[in-house]
């Protein structure tokens, strides 16, 4: 199993979106998703998040919550759980990101860009405020085929 963090930056109605279209053979290729990555040997969710951060955008975090946990479980990768965070205040100045275009985008434009099927629920969950949440993703390909939010099966 694999463990990682994505952050979602915000600012005036805003999201800092990463279009992944720069890695070859990468599992998000084409996709727009947050920033983050794969946790290192003895990193806590925090300390990856802001490393991924400062490594993707080179932004440090000062003010971000983490907001969920996400387990992704799928045919072709090893189950994933995903530490989910957002983030309204940093430091630095933004840098190229290597894995993708770095943009802001509106967030009432967010459903119109290409996302993985399941990061329409968890994006929605932001929006709404929701407390802590855990939610499983089960896919098939990129076929979501069962989302469950805390342990209860959500009708798509």
């Amino acid at each position: 199993m694999l463990n990682s963090t994505l952050c979602y930056l915000e600012r005036d109605g805003e999201y800092l979106m990463l279009h992944r279209v720069k890695k070859e053979h990468d599992l998000n290729q084409g996709k727009w998703i947050g920033v983050g990555g794969k946790f290192q040997e003895g990193e806590s969710p925090e300390d990856c998040i802001l490393r991924e951060c400062r490594e993707e955008t080179g932004l440090t975090l000062t003010d971000y919550r983490y907001r969920g946990l996400v387990t992704f479980v799928s045919d072709q990768a090893p189950t994933e759980y995903m530490h989910l965070f957002t983030a309204t205040a940093w430091t630095g100045e933004p840098h190229p990101c290597d894995e993708g275009e770095l943009a802001w985008i509106e967030k009432t434009a967010l459903l119109s860009l290409t996302l993985w099927e399941g990061d329409r629920i968890f994006l929605g969950l932001l929006e709404t405020e929701a407390a802590f949440f855990s939610l499983k993703l089960r896919y098939e390909g990129e076929r979501l085929i069962q989302a469950v939010l805390n342990g209860k099966e959500l009708d798509r």
